[in-house]
């Protein structure tokens, strides 16, 4: 289950006041309609005035409601409180006073007045950051915990008794935007109503706020946001990200004042390419690079800025600082000019002061503020739901013309996004040129691994390299997983409609079957697959099971559920699913790619992000993939793709405290490992798909054709690397010798060979350590007492047919026992094993018990009836 199921019950709050609502904003909108619903009665909302001809949407949705609403200027004058305002708020008879958002001065006539006081919500753990910009400063101060306090006011700042508080962690990368957005906002919410709940059932407490840690700073303002460079990377990064995105910290660039926002810490082991810009005080200069402007502590560590803003109010993307002019005007279509002039609508509803739209007409100038943004970017998406804006990219294109002419861009896929680079690996082979990624992917780029470690990956029908593929350490699995988690609760992805994610999936299978030749062509040289197998098998099994998964994007939904002995039309309970997060899958290499898509398909049509391991033996075609899901559009971090070792990179994941779940298919032995390590870090989720040993049983009375023939495709299909191949075949006593026989005969005719040869039937096993393990196994058999019928040994290449090279049961034997038991065969190009049949199988054998995972037949005989 790649998706969370929650149970939700509303049970209606028996506890009513009278509350009068003093505030504004979206969170004292929430605040105000949860109270509410707990069944309060709202006697009146108190909010500021309307704001260019806007009502707050407190207000609004009050305003809708019938209850009161009172928009006073001010409520005191010379510090002195307004009566007729003071008499108008009394009369209302309000018990308590809610304040969830408020800017205004209220006066302590008011405070004071209701039977029950007053109650404000903080957001800081009080006393620490007490203050008008509080969130900013936990920022700037690189707290590392964060949270916020609903304490009763009274007449100091900030100072009264709390009644709650809730911490959260400050991440290292968060901005005021991203803590408000997880947590401050909405739990937020749900801390004023419990504070409300405790106070209506009489257990609201009154503690009294420490002295000691307790602290007061001043309020934000673009005056005093300038950034001070004669300080570490962190520090600056704190100072830019406490103030993202208002004030705003600002430097001077070429003479002028330029904004910073978007801020992230930088590993410093990787240097950065690109154009230096001076920046007056800073000890060296910025570096305008791809990604974004580098800049340097004095410490000489680094932090990422990725946008700038000007002081005329245009925002651009930092990596393109030195670009001049801007990009030649696109000439719009019937259809686009219609969609310009829905939208020309919209600025017109939402700029009402403004009479008419112009093409230079400034969203930001005309009065709109950051919930203006919000509903533009909301607007645009109904009416244009493929155009996926983020509120950044209003804020770089805020007239009208440059405005519309982005959307037009993303609307024709031309929204100028970095193009995907690939240093490929280039093969002519199978009557093609093959293009092979090599590097790790990670965050929507191919990139060398930390220390720029490699391996080589083997050809197993020669055993050549086929190329050098990075090797991934620790710390890129960390990056990985940071960008799994961004992209699932901040980016794109987290907040794509269902169907449009559906869509996005559909176009990667298309993707995947335009390039079907080449992925089964990578398919068969990594891991030694027969390619027309490869092509229907793993290759066209996986693109059916991307289509599959596509079309359940739209239809993973809850239920509702009876409730016993419930009031009607009271109670309410329902199930709602929803993504678990970042989910870390390691999977084997007999199916490498049909493998990834069994689990990866599932995963992100649920609406999770990936990081994936490969088999380190078989990561090309997963490689493969990370390039075809990132021309199908995908965002940047929904799919991540590290090959290495299940010691490092399988262990990280299963140990790392941001993967919410982890699928697994590989050896008893490593699930128990993986299972435990879930376990102890974090309780995530663990799905695994072991090793087993499946029988199959064949009766007297069978169709012999059809017996031997279903027989031999339970053991060698595939080379005998199937997780479900018939581990064991027992045939009845009455037909033993002549299915043996028959099988036999057949195996003669199998021909071993090039899998890039139509004709092969058996191509090498997938790697050298795996053969080696097979002619192990073998070897068991026989020093137990097991009669090999056929086969047991690493044969030739290439292709001849099998028949020639069988032995006899007592020349084998002898065979092993000249080389001591050891298999110490000459050294032969390709890993070929041939096709091996044995009987006279006891129940106490190894090779009864354990999985061969190769094309090796076990055959026991019982006695008829």
């Amino acid at each position: 289950m790649f998706w969370l199921s929650r149970i939700a019950l509303r049970v209606p709050y028996n506890y009513e006041m009278k509350i009068a609502v003093i505030g504004q904003s979206l969170f004292g909108q929430e605040v105000y309609k949860e109270l509410r619903k707990d069944g309060h009665t709202v006697v009146g909302v108190f909010t500021i005035p309307d704001k260019d001809g806007k009502a707050d949407p407190l207000a609004t949705v009050a305003e809708k409601d019938g209850v009161p609403v009172f928009k006073f200027p001010r409520w005191r004058v010379k510090g002195q409180a307004i009566p007729e305002v003071v008499d108008r708020y009394k009369a209302t008879g309000a018990e308590l006073n809610v304040l969830p958002f408020c800017s205004q001065f209220i006066p302590m006539e008011v405070i004071d007045h209701p039977k029950h006081g007053s109650i404000i919500y903080h957001p800081s753990l009080l006393p620490r950051h007490r203050g008008a910009s509080a969130i900013n400063w936990t920022l700037i101060h690189g707290d590392k915990k964060g949270g916020f306090t609903v304490f009763w006011a009274d007449d100091g700042l900030d100072t009264g008794p709390i009644l709650l508080q809730r911490e959260c962690d400050v991440e290292p990368n968060d901005t005021v935007n991203t803590i408000y957005k997880r947590f401050l906002f909405p739990e937020g919410i749900k801390g004023m109503v419990e504070a409300v709940r405790l106070i209506a059932k009489g257990k609201a407490p009154r503690i009294t706020q420490p002295q000691e840690g307790a602290t007061y700073e001043c309020i934000q303002k673009k005056d005093n946001s300038k950034i001070d460079w004669n300080q570490s990377a962190e520090a600056i990064h704190n100072w830019i990200r406490g103030n993202d995105k208002v004030p705003g910290a600002w430097a001077e660039l070429d003479g002028q004042k330029v904004t910073f926002f978007g801020s992230t810490l930088v590993d410093n082991g990787t240097a950065a390419n690109g154009q230096p810009l001076d920046i007056p005080g800073a000890s060296q200069p910025g570096i305008v690079t791809k990604s974004g402007l580098v800049l340097f502590g004095n410490d000489g560590k680094t932090l990422l800025v990725k946008n700038l803003q000007f002081e005329d109010g245009k925002m651009i993307p930092a990596a393109q600082y030195f670009c001049s002019g801007g990009s030649t005007a696109v000439e719009l279509t019937e259809e686009e000019k219609s969609f310009a002039e829905q939208m020309r609508a919209v600025w017109k509803s939402i700029l009402t002061n403004v009479s008419q739209i112009e093409d230079s007409t400034d969203f930001f100038k005309s009065g709109a503020a950051s919930m203006d943004v919000v509903r533009l970017v909301e607007e645009v998406k109904l009416r244009a739901s493929t155009c996926q804006l983020q509120n950044e990219d209003v804020y770089m294109n805020t007239t009208f013309q440059d405005f519309i002419q982005m959307c037009v861009r993303k609307l024709r896929g031309e929204d100028g996004e970095e193009e995907l680079v690939v240093d490929y690996v280039e093969k002519n082979i199978n009557n093609m040129t093959v293009k092979i990624p090599h590097q790790l992917f990670i965050n929507g780029e191919f990139v060398d691994a930390d220390g720029g470690k490699t391996y080589k990956t083997i050809n197993p029908t020669d055993g050549t390299a086929i190329c050098e593929v990075s090797l991934a350490q620790i710390s890129d699995v960390d990056k990985a997983v940071a960008a799994a988690k961004e992209a699932f609760e901040s980016g794109e992805w987290g907040k794509m409609n269902p169907r449009d994610r559906g869509r996005l999936i559909y176009k990667l299978a298309d993707l995947m079957e335009e390039h079907q030749d080449e992925l089964a062509t990578i398919e068969a040289m990594d891991s030694g697959a027969v390619y027309t197998l490869a092509l229907k098998t793993h290759v066209g099994m996986s693109i059916q099971t991307f289509r599959y998964f596509a079309g359940w994007c739209d239809k993973i939904q809850g239920s509702t559920i009876p409730i016993n002995q419930a009031r009607p039309n009271r109670n309410l309970t329902f199930t709602k699913k929803e993504p678990i997060g970042v989910c870390a899958i390691v999977i084997p290499w007999n199916y490498p790619l049909m493998m990834l898509a069994w689990k990866t398909a599932a995963c992100l049509a649920a609406g999770n992000t990936v990081v994936l391991k490969p088999a380190q033996v078989t990561p090309l075609t997963a490689l493969k993939f990370a390039e075809l899901a990132a021309r199908a559009g995908l965002p940047k971090g929904v799919v991540n793709i590290l090959p290495g070792s299940g010691a490092l990179v399988g262990q990280r994941l299963s140990d790392h405290p941001d993967v919410r779940k982890l699928g697994f298919t590989g050896s008893t032995e490593i699930g128990k490992h993986i299972m435990k390590s879930c376990a102890v870090s974090n309780v995530k989720k663990v799905s695994l798909e072991l090793g087993g040993k499946s029988p199959l049983i064949i009766f007297g009375d069978c169709d012999m054709d059809k017996a031997v023939r279903l027989g031999m495709s339970s053991v060698f299909f595939n080379k005998g690397e199937n997780c479900i191949a018939a581990g064991r075949l027992f045939v009845e006593e009455t037909i033993h010798d002549q299915f043996l026989t028959k099988v036999v005969e057949e195996v003669k005719k199998m021909k071993i060979g090039d899998p890039l040869d139509r004709s092969t039937d058996h191509g090498p096993q997938n790697h050298k350590a795996h053969l080696d393990k097979l002619l192990e196994f073998c070897q068991m058999g026989i020093k137990e007492g097991a009669t090999l019928v056929y086969g047991g040994k690493q044969v030739q290449r290439p292709g001849e047919a099998a028949g020639g090279a069988g032995m006899a049961t007592e020349s084998c034997l002898l065979f092993i026992q000249l080389l001591n038991l050891r298999f110490c065969f000459p050294a032969v190009p390709g890993f070929f094993f041939e096709p091996t049949v044995f009987t006279d199988v006891q129940d106490h054998m190894y090779i009864a018990k354990e999985e061969s995972f190769g094309p090796i037949m076990i055959v026991s005989k019982f006695k008829t009836g």
